[in-house]
C-alpha cells in the first residue's frame, strides 16, 4: 500500500487537487476526516469499478485527439486513476497520451485549453524568475522543459510546445514511479516563428517573433540558474529544443545542473538498445556492423556518438570509419564546406568514397556502394526508404537491421510491412511511431517501437535516488545496454526490445544500474543494497490510492 498522504486541504479543494484526488473511492472515514460529506454520491467505489467507468468513457470516443483530451482531462481531475488506466492499457494509451496523437494536441494547444498545467516562462518576464519560481508549490524532482521550436515533425509551435513536456511528465510517472505532484513542465516563452500562431486571436502565448542569439542564450542561463536555485536537486530534461539549440544547450549547462536532452541522448539510447538487441539475436557483434544514419541532426548525431562510444568500448581503433551520416544534401565528407560543429566527429574521408562518388552521394547511392548492416532514419522526410536500398542491404547480410524513427507516423521513412516485403521477411525492424505487427510468410513479425519511453522514466528514476548530481553519457549507455540484456534468448520476430508492459519493471532495473553507475561516475554518493530498496520503497509512486489524512 502506498504511504499515508497528509493535507491541510478540505472540502472541495480536495477534490479539485489531481494528485489527492480518489472522488468516488474515498473511504466514509475520509470523506468525515476531509470534509467531504455530502460532496460526492454516496457509493464507495473501488479503483477497478471506477476503471471499468473509465473505459466504457474512453471507448465512446471516436477518434484518438478526443481521446487525449478525455484522459488529459481525467489526469488534471485524478492523476492516480489515470496513471492506472494508462499502466492497463499501454499499448493503446501511449500513443494517445503521447507520441503522434499530442503532436495534434500542440497543434491546438490554445483552441483547446481547459486548465492551466505546468508553467510558462516568458521572456518578457525575465526579471522575475525566482518570482514565477516561487509560485509553485512543494519540492520538484523533475523538469521537462521545451521552448516550443521544434515539436516532433510539426515545428515550430511556440507556447503551445506545452503539450510535451506534460504528456512526458506522465510517462515519467507512470512508468518510472516519479510522483506526479514533484513534476513539472515548462514551457520557455520566447515568442513564435509562427505566422499562423501570431495571426490566432485565440493564441495564448506571447505574440513575437523568436528571441534568438545572446538574447535568447542569456535568458535560458537566467533560467537554469533561477532552477537551480528553487530546486537545487532537481532532474532537468531538455525537450524539442531545435537543433541550433539542443547541443548548446545540453553542452552550456552539462555541469551546472544535472541535465540531459531526450531528443539526442534518449533517442541515441534506444536506438543502440535496439541495435545491440539486434546484433545479438543474429549471432552478430557490434564491431563488425557498418551504419547509415539518414538524418544529422539532433537525433542523428546523438546516435552516431552513442554508436562511437559503443564501439571504442569493443575495441574498434576508429569506429567513426563505420558510419555514414547524411542530411538533405547526401554523405557529408570532408570535402563539403560549412559542417555544423555536432556534425563534425562523424564526416567521411572523402577518398574512402572518392571511387564511386561520380555516381552521387545521396542515400540511394551511399546504400548501393557501402551495403550497410544497418540503416536508421532520423531525417523526418517520409518513404525515403525504397525497396532497392533493402535489397542492396542483403549484398552484405542475411538479416539487415533497419530502423525508420522520424515521428510522427507519418513521417516514417518506410513502413515495416513495406520493408519486411522487399527483404523477404529478413529485414529486422524497429520504428519511432507506433505500427501493427506484420504477418509475412507465415509468421508474424512484432514491431518493436524504438520509443525513448523505454529509456528516460528509469533514468530519471535513477537519478533521483541516486542524487546524482550529473546525467553522464555513461549513464545513458548503461540505460541502453540493460534493455538490450533484457532481450536475450528472444527470437527476432518476438521483436528486438521488450513488450511495453514490462516497461516499469525495466525502469526500475535501468533506474539501479544508472544509479550504479553515476556512483561509479564519481557524480553520485555510494549506497547500499540496503539503502536503495529503502529509497525505492519511500519515494517511488505508483498508481495506486494512499490513505488520505487531515494535516
Amino acid at each position: 500500500m502506498p504511504p499515508t498522504r497528509s493535507t491541510s486541504l478540505r472540502g472541495a479543494a480536495v477534490l479539485r487537487d489531481p494528485v489527492l484526488n480518489k472522488g468516488s473511492a474515498f473511504s466514509i472515514e475520509e470523506r468525515r476526516e476531509l470534509g467531504l460529506d455530502g460532496l460526492l454520491p454516496s457509493s464507495v467505489e473501488t479503483m477497478e469499478s471506477q476503471l471499468a467507468r473509465t473505459e466504457r468513457q474512453y471507448a465512446a470516443w471516436t477518434n484518438d485527439l478526443d481521446r487525449h483530451i478525455y484522459l488529459r482531462q481525467l489526469q488534471d481531475t485524478n492523476e492516480t486513476l489515470f496513471g492506472r488506466f494508462v499502466l492497463d492499457h499501454v499499448a493503446e494509451a501511449l500513443p494517445v497520451v503521447y507520441t503522434p496523437t499530442v503532436g495534434d494536441a500542440c497543434v491546438r494547444f490554445s483552441e483547446m485549453y481547459r486548465r492551466s498545467r505546468g508553467l510558462f516562462v516568458s521572456y518578457p518576464d525575465q526579471d522575475r524568475l525566482d518570482e514565477t519560481l516561487a509560485c509553485v508549490d512543494g519540492d520538484i524532482d523533475v523538469i521537462v522543459v521545451t521552448d516550443g521550436e521544434r515539436i516532433l515533425g510539426l515545428g515550430d509551435q511556440g507556447a503551445g510546445g506545452m503539450g510535451i513536456p506534460i504528456g512526458k511528465l506522465s510517462l515519467y510517472s507512470v512508468f518510472g514511479g516519479i510522483d506526479p505532484a514533484r513534476t513539472l513542465p515548462v514551457v520557455l516563452d520566447v515568442g513564435t516563428n509562427n505566422a499562423e500562431l501570431l495571426d490566432d486571436p485565440m493564441y495564448l502565448g506571447w505574440r513575437n517573433e523568436r528571441i534568438t542569439g545572446d538574447d535568447y542564450l542569456e535568458f535560458v542561463d537566467r533560467f537554469v540558474a533561477a532552477v537551480k536555485r528553487r530546486f537545487p536537486d532537481v532532474l532537468l530534461q531538455w525537450e524539442d529544443f531545435a537543433q541550433h539549440h539542443a547541443t548548446v544547450l545540453l553542452d552550456r549547462h552539462v555541469d551546472s545542473i544535472a541535465s540531459f536532452n531526450d531528443d539526442i541522448q534518449g533517442t541515441a539510447a534506444v536506438a543502440l538498445a535496439a541495435i545491440w538487441s539486434a546484433v545479438t539475436l543474429t549471432g552478430g557483434r557490434l564491431e563488425d556492423q557498418t551504419f547509415c544514419i539518414y538524418g544529422a541532426g539532433s537525433a542523428g548525431t546523438g546516435i552516431a556518438g552513442m554508436i562511437t562510444h559503443a564501439l571504442s568500448d569493443a575495441g574498434v581503433a576508429d569506429p567513426a570509419a563505420s558510419i555514414f551520416m547524411l542530411d538533405s544534401r547526401g554523405l557529408i565528407t570532408d570535402r563539403r564546406h560549412e559542417v555544423k560543429p555536432h556534425q563534425e566527429p562523424f564526416v567521411q574521408r572523402f577518398d574512402r568514397v572518392e571511387a564511386w562518388a561520380d555516381g552521387g552521394l545521396d542515400l540511394a547511392a551511399v546504400v548501393r556502394n557501402v551495403s550497410p548492416t544497418v540503416l536508421v532514419g532520423v531525417s523526418g522526410q517520409p518513404h525515403s526508404f525504397d525497396e532497392t536500398m533493402i535489397v542492396d542491404m542483403l549484398h552484405a547480410t542475411e538479416t539487415p537491421i533497419v530502423l525508420p524513427l522520424s515521428n510522427p507516423t507519418s513521417r516514417s521513412e518506410a513502413t515495416p510491412t513495406e520493408i519486411l516485403r522487399w527483404s523477404g521477411g529478413r529485414a529486422i525492424v524497429a520504428t519511432g511511431s507506433p505500427f501493427p505487427d506484420v504477418a509475412l510468410g507465415g509468421r508474424v513479425h512484432r514491431i518493436s517501437q524504438a520509443n525513448n519511453v523505454y529509456v528516460f522514466p528509469g533514468v530519471g528514476l535513477g537519478v533521483v535516488l541516486s542524487g546524482a548530481r550529473r546525467v553522464t553519457g555513461r549513464m545513458l549507455m548503461t540505460a541502453a545496454q540493460t534493455i538490450a540484456d533484457g532481450q536475450i534468448g528472444r527470437s527476432a520476430t518476438e521483436g528486438i526490445l521488450p513488450a511495453l508492459h514490462h516497461v516499469p519493471q525495466l525502469s526500475l532495473d535501468i533506474a539501479r544500474a544508472v544509479a550504479d553507475c553515476a556512483v561509479a561516475e564519481g557524480v553520485a554518493e555510494a549506497f547500499t543494497d540496503a539503502e536503495w530498496d529503502e529509497r525505492v520503497s519511500e519515494r517511488r509512486w505508483t498508481p495506486s490510492y494512499a490513505p488520505t489524512t487531515a494535516s
